[in-house]
């Protein structure tokens, strides 16, 4: 090594570990919240995010704020502890702007304290999901609020909602969250919701489906494939062949024929579906759609090919 940069290397370490020490001896900074999360207790003050303060964080939930300042000023005090701001940014949770309920739930989610006891801000937003009285956007929201708050907890209120609640947008808001919460609900609702009757909701809970840890209703899914909604039809070709799912091959050759199946996106997913579950029976079936209409079901049919 260059003895000019093993000399500029043996000074900064110096220079870092002096600043170390000074951190530790350094006194309590009296801003900080005597509440302060224990999480933090032992980090040094100055490596802290509180570029916000607890005045602004209340400023930006006010109504008519940019929502790129609210993102701002509640991401610079992911930190900050106020207990009095908990309600305050509690509100935002019903914004219209879809990221600012994300942060304001992903703030929120850092305090146990004054968000999760009973009568907080968690078991109000619980409540609002319950009640169908409440207006239809504010059980959507709540439901989002939920899924974002990334408590095991929630589970069974979300669930209960994909099946009870009469609003197929809470309904589908719940199947996000379920999938927000990695869980196929306590008693399959995921899967039941495969039944619903409206479109959005069934295909948010395929694509749920793919993207939680345990799913165990896949028959519902091969259901999906003669669904007569072609997005479902899609999401469900996606879900079996991503699953490998070998029972689903006789359906899948079934829609991969352009005298069965119109949509060509439809046909172009059974047949990438079919190469990925690798069952040689389909390679007759695959080996026609090479000859499709449609140039992206040719394309799955040749990669398909190279997989039979």
């Amino acid at each position: 090594m260059n003895k000019n940069l093993r000399r500029i290397l043996v000074s900064l370490t110096a220079l870092g570990l002096s600043a170390l020490a000074g951190s530790s001896s350094a006194e309590p900074d009296p801003r900080v919240h005597a509440g302060r999360a224990a999480t933090y207790q032992h980090l040094a003050n100055e490596s802290l995010e509180d570029v916000s303060t607890p005045d602004a964080i209340m400023a930006v939930t006010e109504s008519g704020i940019a929502p790129t300042r609210v993102w701002s000023v509640l991401e610079h005090g992911e930190k900050v502890e106020c207990l009095s701001c908990i309600p305050h940014v509690g509100k935002l949770l019903y914004n219209s702007h879809p990221k600012t309920r994300e942060i304001a739930a992903w703030w929120l989610r850092r305090r146990v304290f004054g968000v999760f006891g009973e009568g907080q801000v968690y078991s109000q937003v619980v409540g609002a999901l319950a009640d169908t009285d409440r207006p239809e956007n504010e059980r959507v929201f709540a439901a989002n609020a939920i899924g974002e708050f990334l408590s095991a907890a929630g589970v069974k209120h979300v669930a209960r909602s994909l099946t009870d609640d009469p609003s197929p947008l809470v309904r589908e808001a719940s199947a996000k969250a379920l999938q927000r919460l990695n869980s196929q609900g306590p008693n399959g609702e995921l899967a039941a919701a495969m039944l619903d009757s409206a479109e959005a909701v069934r295909l948010a809970a395929v694509r749920a489906a793919l993207r939680v840890n345990v799913f165990t209703g896949v028959e519902n899914v091969l259901g999906l494939i003669g669904d007569e909604s072609p997005a479902v039809r899609r999401a469900s070709a996606e879900a079996l062949g991503t699953m490998r799912v070998v029972d689903a091959v006789g359906g899948l050759m079934a829609v991969a024929s352009a005298d069965v199946e119109s949509d060509p996106a439809v046909r172009q997913r059974a047949i990438w579906a079919l190469g990925q579950i690798g069952d040689p029976a389909a390679k007759e079936v695959v080996t026609a759609a090479l000859e499709d209409s449609d140039p992206f079901v040719r394309d799955a049919a040749t990669a398909a090919l190279r997989r039979l």
